[in-house]
């Protein structure tokens, strides 16, 4: 129903940082998953010095309980199985509350909202995550990525996350009814102001959310992110069929993200501090503030067609826009989001063995992949008959742009992978300059593109600058890192092949039965059996049961 964001807490837009298996690379043939791994990067040890001890962060508990927080940053369960299990319980959360978001957007678009309060909608969901990407400066990332007892420096990282929050928020409030009246929608002005509220919020619960990333305590976010979405949704519902509107979003994201930040204190209790310390605080903004840039970068490059198409074509064609733009973001919500709540933490484990983090990306981009590829391919090519069915006739004008749209969705996964991984790396500067030239290179291709073609023209710019100039620039960047091309082709080539069967199958199954719902059922059923035919010879790469016979 909404598009996502790196590090929301919303159950409207539950945010990623994380994935599904990523191996840990060890080298032990009897036990992998009872080897040594490289630690993380180090804090200096003069910026995270305290006087005095602090206090247990929790009770310490059995090893076997895999989950919960531990009394300091080592544990005892292995890496390599605390991935596993912290993916299962990622996918699991991820598909249970996109199945819900889905069932949502549904009952509302055909219901209680037009394609006009959609419109309005996405402009304040992208003003939102553009603010959200930079909100607490990046130095939250920390609690995840440095080495050490990260309760030393959670107090200073606590208080540069609110400070910076509170600070957006009150520009934000004062410059609504321009930033509104710019993107072609002024009555906007108090649904921005209400949802952004939503700044505040994340930039408290970065602290407790972090250190569960931390510990890939992922069974705890699911509960979170579960009361989340029942009382965001419960309230937008509620709103909507009442007349509010957008408005009934903002207020729904708002009671959401109250119950998440209540949550994550009582899942991650003692983390919740205020406190300052000058020298912590300049070693957190130098870790931060790139880290932030290449994220606001980021949120820009999938946010500003909203921005172009809302002022070049007004707020119905942008409902429409955003309707077939969240369509084309279900297998990212699903199979994205749920890598990227594991990826971060366990590339940064593997950051210091070239030859264990290559592994580890390869057969991570290959799962996500693989379950990415046949999603996209029947999303686009039944396009219309989907919208028509699930939407109604008054949403086909989006049927149009989904094709390319879901090509944008299957490059985002693998970008937003390969961000995490030169995250992990430390290699801020690639991740800035390419984000940048994406940016750079998009903003004039989109507009130009909304002037001639309207939201199709929107959609094929979007994978032209993608694929054509964003991919090779990760490609070099990921070459820098350690990961060459030959590790990036194990991941996709069969998928790839599977895909382009699906193509042609459903191309000329459809010519000759046909476009009516049993026809396109069984056509479906023949491409998805031929693609596992088809990415059947990966198996035993993906299950990591065998590492992959290649070279950098």
């Amino acid at each position: 129903m909404h598009r996502a964001r790196a590090t929301d807490t919303s159950a409207q837009e539950t945010a990623a940082v994380n994935a599904p298996p990523v191996p840990s690379g060890p080298t032990d043939p009897v036990d992998p998953d009872a080897a040594a791994f490289p630690r993380m990067r180090p804090i200096p040890s003069w910026a995270i010095r305290e006087p005095e001890p602090l206090p247990p962060l929790a009770p310490v508990v059995p090893p076997a309980k895999a989950d919960a927080l531990p009394a300091g940053p080592a544990t005892s369960a292995p890496l390599g199985r605390r991935v596993r299990s912290a993916a299962r319980w990622s996918l699991i959360n991820t598909m249970v509350m996109r199945l819900g978001n889905f069932a949502t957007g549904i009952i509302l678009a055909r219901f209680a909202l037009g394609p006009a309060a959609w419109g309005v909608y996405g402009i304040a969901q992208t003003v939102l995550m553009v603010l959200l990407s930079a909100n607490e400066l990046g130095v939250g990332l920390a609690i995840v990525r440095w080495d050490g007892d990260p309760r030393r420096f959670a107090p200073t990282v606590l208080s540069l996350s609110v400070l910076s929050s509170l600070t957006l928020y009150v520009a934000l409030f004062a410059a609504s009814p321009a930033v509104a009246h710019a993107m072609g929608s002024p009555q906007a002005t108090g649904v921005l102001r209400v949802m952004c509220l939503c700044v505040i919020l994340d930039g408290v619960a970065q602290v407790p959310a972090g250190f569960l990333t931390r510990e890939f305590a992922q069974g705890r976010r699911m509960v979170i992110d579960a009361v989340n979405f029942v009382l965001s949704t419960g309230v937008t519902l509620l709103l909507a069929f009442q007349g509010m509107g957008a408005m009934s979003f903002a207020w729904g994201a708002v009671v959401g993200n109250v119950a998440a930040l209540i949550g994550f204190c009582l899942a991650a209790p003692g983390t919740l501090k205020l406190g300052w310390n000058p020298r912590q605080a300049r070693a957190l903004l130098r870790f931060g503030l790139p880290l932030a840039g290449a994220s606001l970068l980021a949120l820009g490059v999938v946010n500003v067609d909203t921005l172009v198409v809302g002022s070049t074509l007004g707020n119905v064609e942008l409902g429409f826009y955003v309707l077939a733009f969240n369509i084309s973001s279900w297998p990212v919500r699903i199979i994205s989001e749920a890598a990227r709540r594991v990826s971060f933490a366990g590339f940064s484990r593997l950051a210091d063995s070239a030859q264990g983090l290559a592994r580890g990306f390869s057969r991570a981009l290959g799962v996500v992949i693989t379950g990415t590829v046949p999603i996209c391919i029947l999303l686009a090519g039944f396009s219309h008959a989907i919208v028509q069915l699930i939407y109604g006739d008054e949403w086909l004008p989006a049927a149009k742009a989904l094709p390319w749209l879901m090509g944008l969705g299957l490059v985002r996964i693998g970008c937003e992978l390969a961000y995490d991984c030169l995250v992990a790396l430390g290699r801020r500067r690639s991740l800035i300059g390419v984000q940048g030239l994406w940016l750079v290179a998009l903003i004039p291709v989109l507009i130009v593109a909304a002037h001639l073609h309207g939201i199709v023209g929107v959609s094929q710019a979007h994978i032209l600058v993608a694929a054509g100039i964003v991919v090779p620039f990760f490609l070099i960047a990921l070459r820098g890192g350690g990961i060459g091309l030959r590790w990036i082709a194990r991941a996709c080539i069969w998928p790839f092949l599977g895909g382009a069967v699906m193509v042609v199958t459903i191309l000329s199954l459809e010519r000759r039965y046909g476009d009516g719902r049993i026809a396109l059922f069984a056509i479906g059923l023949v491409a998805l059996v031929l693609y596992a035919v088809c990415v059947l010879p990966s198996r035993t790469f993906l299950r990591g049961t065998a590492p992959p016979k290649t070279s950098r």
